[in-house]
């Protein structure tokens, strides 16, 4: 197993990455507790060998983009910042997707001035705006790259679909998907195969299947057998299952984080692996 992927060719990181949503309040709204403690858990991350944090401007919002700032800055030049735009969030379960080229133009320099950087390792259209052509949207994201205010352009929530239409525009190389896809749902295996054809990271959010892996009695065994839990085996199946996948799991608690970064050293047989592929997954 690839401990490592060359994100868009030119950022290495380690696969096993950290995502920042659960450092936020209920629906992702607001702050989930003392900023110290996400400080703390974000350094740790850090600490681990962690050099993939995932956030977006919309988590808070702007709290978790802050919080990494005030965590992690000045960065260590080995540590890839991703974050999002093009989601506005005015209220705790109200999101409206605004691709407009002037409205992601604004939210990629607000992005830029919480984070304290001049350019943004990955920037990620967090989906993909109905209303407005694709081709003004990722001309847009050409545009932020040209100018240095972007290193890498990925796309959030997309179908296959998508993705070819994106490539075939060619208007900007895609570094990175990011899409719902763990061991219980993989109703984005097409999409995967893509990424993997074209050498695209696919960072998978609900990696531990929001919690349905510790019901699921297959998981469970293959976990006892590693005295691991089975969140551990759900990230350790998705390292194995494809070199592309590159899961950002998210927490605010110091001891799941040390679980969730435990799952790197967990190596999986053929024999477990197929009884783990062989599980039906939803949907």
């Amino acid at each position: 197993m690839i401990d490592h992927f060359p994100l868009g060719g030119d950022l290495d990181v380690r696969r096993l990455g950290y995502g920042t949503a659960q450092l936020t309040g209920p629906g992702y709204w607001g702050s989930r507790g003392p900023a110290a403690d996400a400080v703390a858990v974000l350094r740790r991350a850090v600490e681990r060998g962690v050099t993939l944090i995932d956030t977006a401007d919309n988590y808070g919002p702007s709290v978790a983009e802050e919080l990494v700032a005030e965590a992690l800055h000045p960065y260590p030049a080995h540590l890839v910042i991703a974050t999002k735009g093009g989601v506005v969030r005015t209220s705790s379960s109200a999101w409206h997707i605004d691709g407009r080229p002037s409205s992601l133009r604004a939210m990629c320099e607000a992005s830029l001035r919480r984070l304290r950087v001049d350019r943004i390792d990955l920037y990620q259209l967090h989906r993909l705006d109905p209303e407005v052509p694709l081709a003004d949207q990722l001309g847009t994201l050409a545009e932020l790259r040209a100018e240095g205010k972007v290193r890498q352009v990925g796309l959030d929530t997309i179908t296959a679909d998508d993705l070819t239409r994106a490539l075939d525009l060619d208007i900007v190389p895609i570094a990175s998907v990011q899409n719902l896809y763990n061991l219980l749902d993989r109703r984005s295996d097409p999409l995967l195969k893509l990424c993997e054809r074209h050498g695209i990271a696919f960072l998978p959010w609900f990696p531990l299947g929001n919690g349905a892996l510790t019901e699921d009695p297959v998981c469970a065994s293959v976990a006892r057998a590693h005295d691991a839990t089975p969140g551990q085996i759900a990230l350790a199946w998705l390292l194995h299952h494809s070199p592309v996948l590159c899961p950002t799991p998210g927490t605010g608690s110091l001891a799941h984080l040390e679980e969730n970064l435990d799952a790197g050293a967990v190596r999986l047989s053929a024999e477990e692996l197929a009884r783990l592929d062989g599980l039906t997954p939803q949907g």
